[in-house]
């Protein structure tokens, strides 16, 4: 095999993660893209009494009730009014030993999708973001850039998520 058809060889055995990335407060995220189901612009949601401020409410999407998230407020990041350009990412979440959910996330605004091997991403440390490090799978190097990787099923916790459930149901 020539030495060009070994490098290629080699690079389509090589893991690789599709990443969605958003931006929020300046940084950039990534999800990853199998859990996407699919990004909608910002409208309004049906307000939800007596649920945390960052749960904005409920939408319906082809008949599913569909709890929202608004990621600035859940990581305790500066608020910002809604504009143009924010966009609620439609996420399936997986929860151990519970049946698969679906909400949405309110961000800033979508960035990119990203193809990238796994060995570029690296754990997280324990400082250095505005994010709780439990909702971090890692930190994704692109073209010298850091992207911070979210763990979705991490979002929410136990209380959280029975809230999501009755929302859900309703």
């Amino acid at each position: 095999m020539s030495d060009t058809a070994e490098k290629i060889h080699q690079e389509s055995e090589k893991e690789f993660k599709e990443l969605l990335t958003f931006f929020m407060s300046g940084e950039e995220y990534g999800v990853d893209i199998l859990r996407v189901q699919e990004i909608k612009g910002w409208d309004v949601v049906t307000n939800i009494p007596n649920t945390p401020e960052y749960i904005r409410g409920v939408i319906n999407i082809r008949g599913s009730i569909v709890p929202i998230i608004d990621m600035r407020l859940r990581f305790k990041l500066e608020k910002k009014e809604y504009d143009e350009t924010t966009v609620v990412i439609v996420l399936n979440v997986v929860n151990e030993g519970k049946q698969d959910r679906t909400m949405g996330v309110v961000v800033d605004g979508v960035s990119d999708v990203y193809n990238v091997p796994l060995e570029n991403v690296k754990a997280s440390p324990d400082f250095g973001t505005a994010v709780d490090t439990e909702f971090v799978t890692g930190l994704a190097t692109i073209d010298e850039k850091m992207i911070i990787v979210l763990n979705i099923d991490h979002m929410l916790n136990a209380a959280e998520l029975a809230v999501v459930d009755k929302l859900s149901e309703s």
